[in-house]
């Protein structure tokens, strides 16, 4: 069999095998390999480290759209000189992602406009790129789609997918009621996931103030709670607006460029 018989032969079972990204590189690995003088196993080694650069980014790129995440923010981006009062160390083991190895929670406590949303697509980002299913939802979504599923005799089906990603984000809990049947939805959702699945979940209400947020139902409350709290990293943000003090900073520029209008 000929040098270019044997080449073709290659390409072909590379493509067979459907190692296309291999077989595209085999000919400039094969004269970076000639001119090298480099071994079979070093060749082969280089040849196969393309495949698996290519899966590996494929790859992630799935779990980037099914993650639904809604924004780029990252963890370096966040300003935590606007929040002295975050712990900045706990947020850092946070982005080590231990607590979704372990199946811990975390729970962003705060007023509107602090960055709770931007800690957990961060922590989201993170865990994507980690190589753990990521999926982002508001709590509103959820219920909503819960809801969908019931009506349409997809519960069960909806449940699987709720409990199979590593990391579920479950944004702006508290921002609208729960009635009962949502209430009982996002409980089952925490259930099932309770010291198999991490959740991250943002509110705006104090733990105190959890039973008004489903119609009073202390009960579904204090259940819901119990598995959030019992593995769990919970952090409290109570700093200012970055949206009410970008504002302000715009009003007082705008004010400022008048005065200078005026002065000239």
């Amino acid at each position: 069999m000929t040098v270019t018989s044997v080449y073709q032969q290659l390409r072909s079972n590379l493509a067979y095998l459907h190692l296309e990204a291999a077989s595209e590189a085999l000919a400039a690995e094969l004269d970076h390999a000639t001119k090298e003088k480099l071994s079979h196993s070093a060749f082969l080694e280089r040849l196969l480290r393309v495949e698996v650069a290519v899966t590996e980014e494929r790859r992630l790129a799935g779990r980037r759209r099914f993650s639904c995440l809604p924004a780029p923010w990252r963890l370096e981006d966040f300003d935590f000189d606007a929040q002295p009062k975050l712990d900045r160390r706990l947020v850092e083991e946070l982005g080590t992602l231990r607590f979704v190895e372990e199946a811990a929670n975390v729970l962003l406590i705060g007023p509107p406009g602090v960055g709770k949303t931007h800690l957990a697509v961060a922590l989201g980002h993170r865990a994507v790129e980690a190589g753990y299913r990521t999926y982002y939802t508001t709590a509103a979504d959820l219920a909503a789609r819960c809801h969908r599923a019931a009506i349409e005799g997809r519960w069960a089906t909806t449940m699987r997918f709720f409990a199979g990603p590593g990391l579920l984000i479950v944004d702006e809990l508290g921002y609208l009621p729960l009635a009962g049947e949502a209430a009982a939805a996002l409980f089952q959702v925490v259930a099932q996931r309770y010291l198999k699945g991490s959740i991250v979940l943002t509110t705006n209400r104090g733990i105190s103030q959890w039973g008004q947020m489903f119609n009073d139902d202390a009960t579904v409350a204090a259940a819901m709670l119990d598995r959030l709290l019992h593995h769990s990293t919970v952090l409290s943000i109570d700093g200012d607006s970055y949206r009410m003090r970008a504002h302000r900073e715009a009003v007082a520029k705008v004010r400022s460029a008048v005065n200078a209008g005026g002065a000239a």
